[in-house]
């Protein structure tokens, strides 16, 4: 009798051979955390909205990023983008230019005069946010889509807060500031200018508050001990760029010196070059490679004329003259200085050394619990030591940025809705993550990034005009489709087409598919081929 022979599919290392009706392994479709989503500070599902973008239905795409982050347009220009530093298209050729398209679709939306869904029904309950920056307008947002009443409490005399005092006008333009601000008042948030809180507690009683979420921006310049003579000219560079919003821009002089390495010092030193200085020096006493202010920011600053002086620092002001000391790193890698020392011409020096936040209204708060000059809040629930009051942005211990402001916000506001409704707060679960073993990666053809047009040198310097342009529909639509959809099913039917059994079933369009277990025989084509890996192959017994 002539022995039986069998036919094994070698189609990657999911198989095991599991042939004929005795199936030890069955396919089951999944989500898995795409490493977009996964770093962004504001909590946006980046993937579900390029998934509509790429098919051109820009609305919709909009509609599902402002789910999470009311500002678009603005993010699209201030945000710095970590997310495309976790992308898995960067393995194959670059990033997908995620913040490129999350501007056009901004930009979208404002042209178009799109406007945020109408909120939920009335809770009957009353937030006060205190501050009118993008943390304390994130929670607003989300508080009112929630169905809460909300009053913002601004000291200053227009929204924005950092965004518009401290980010110059060339990185964002104020009509695309006012636009993003002026849906959200439109959505029903009521803000209230020149007002500042001198008691939460106080204000809260009086106005007939249920929670409040404190966002004040660090608006307090911190200083530096430098012997400076009567006559020399020392600024701080949060009151230069705030003065930017006045009617008569600031006297800087022909030779400007600023101290500090983070990006107020790169933003102070170009607004500099823009007001007509002929040198704007950045004096900083460490190297480059651990200068905090982002790479590509200084490099847009090199381009400008900005100089840098690395290794450096300021020992005194006088009239017309800055004495510097050179400095030089011990075994370490500290500085350590040198007695070296040189002078700079110098009309003003303006510092940039950081920042802090103004918690006067604070005082006498029990429960409350203050350290290194920030609130300790839970990090579940945002919630401070005194019940009913959260916080966040620059106020709790967390990098210092718009985009980690807005998840505050947005945060925030999740949690005071469960303490209004007497629910306990919690962390949303998460799914896996999608890494890039898991993809496919020889199914996708080389598609490099789009690069994203400037503003030519001449007028850079010479103008607060805006340097980074946007993409085209064209190229925002290209951008979007170099999407790899890591860990989600985008409905390639590679699974429907690879299956030998006619297993998987086609639920329409943005339904997916499902399995008919009665006819598959657990082979795991369907797993080995599916390039977002949206795919497991799981035990019988699961």
């Amino acid at each position: 009798m002539q022995k039986p022979f069998a036919i094994t599919l070698d189609v990657g290392s999911s198989l095991a051979n599991h042939t004929g009706s005795w199936r030890t392994e069955r396919p089951v479709y999944l989500h898995r955390l795409p490493p977009c989503n996964q770093e962004c500070p504001a909590g946006e599902d980046i993937q579900g909205w390029l998934f509509h973008a790429e098919s051109g239905d820009y609305q919709t795409a909009w509609r599902h990023l402002v789910r999470d982050n009311p500002f678009p347009a603005i993010m699209g220009r201030v945000c710095y983008h970590t997310c495309e530093s976790q992308c898995n298209r960067g393995r194959i050729d670059s990033p997908v230019g995620i913040n490129s398209v999350e501007r056009f679709l901004g930009d979208e939306a404002i042209r178009q005069g799109w406007r945020f869904d109408a909120p939920a029904a009335s809770s009957g309950k009353h937030v006060l946010v205190v501050g009118a920056g993008p943390s304390g307008l994130s929670a607003a947002y989300h508080l009112v889509r929630l169905g809460h009443r909300v009053t913002v409490y601004e000291a200053g005399p227009k929204p924005g807060g950092m965004m518009r005092f401290g980010i110059p006008k060339y990185r964002l333009p104020r009509d695309v500031l006012d636009a993003e601000v002026q849906r959200i008042v439109k959505l029903g948030v009521r803000i209230e200018y020149g007002s500042k809180v001198e008691n939460i507690l106080a204000e809260m009683q009086q106005g007939g508050f249920d929670a409040a979420f404190l966002a004040v921006g660090a608006h307090i310049a911190k200083r530096a001990f430098i012997p400076a003579g009567d006559s020399a000219k020392v600024l701080d560079a949060i009151s230069v760029l705030r003065s930017m919003e006045g009617a008569e821009p600031p006297m800087l002089g022909r030779r400007v010196v600023v101290y500090g390495g983070g990006n107020t010092a790169i933003d102070m030193a170009r607004t500099a070059k823009r007001l007509g200085a002929t040198e704007a020096i950045i004096v900083y006493r460490r190297t480059r490679e651990k200068m905090p202010a982002h790479d590509f920011e200084v490099e847009e600053a090199l381009e400008e004329g900005v100089m840098i002086k690395w290794l450096s620092t300021i020992r005194q002001a006088g009239d017309g003259a800055i004495t510097v000391e050179k400095m030089a790193l011990d075994h370490h890698g500290f500085p350590q200085p040198t007695g070296e020392l040189e002078t700079l011409a110098a009309d003003s020096l303006v510092l940039a050394l950081g920042q802090d936040v103004d918690l006067s209204l604070l005082q006498d708060v029990p429960g409350l619990e203050v350290t290194g000059g920030v609130v300790q809040i839970d990090p579940v629930t945002m919630m401070t030591g005194r019940p009913g009051l959260f916080a966040g942005g620059d106020m709790v211990p967390a990098e210092r940025n718009v985009t980690v402001a807005v998840g505050h916000g947005k945060k925030a506001a999740r949690q005071i809705d469960a303490w209004l409704r007497g629910v306990k707060g919690s962390a949303p679960a998460k799914h896996a993550p999608a890494s890039f073993d898991r993809l496919n990666p020889w199914y996708y053809s080389d598609a490099p990034k789009t690069v994203r047009p400037q503003l030519d040198l001449a007028r850079r310097s010479s103008s607060f005009d805006e340097v980074q342009g946007g993409l085209t529909e064209d190229n925002a639509l290209f951008e979007a489709r170099r999407c790899l959809s890591c860990g989600n099913c985008f409905e390639c039917d590679n699974c429907y087409g690879v299956c030998p059994d006619n297993a998987v079933i086609k639920l329409g369009p943005g339904r997916g598919f499902e399995f008919n277990l009665d006819y598959c025989k657990g082979c795991g084509i369907c797993a080995a081929e599916c390039p977002s890996g949206a795919i497991d192959m799981v035990a019988e017994d699961v």
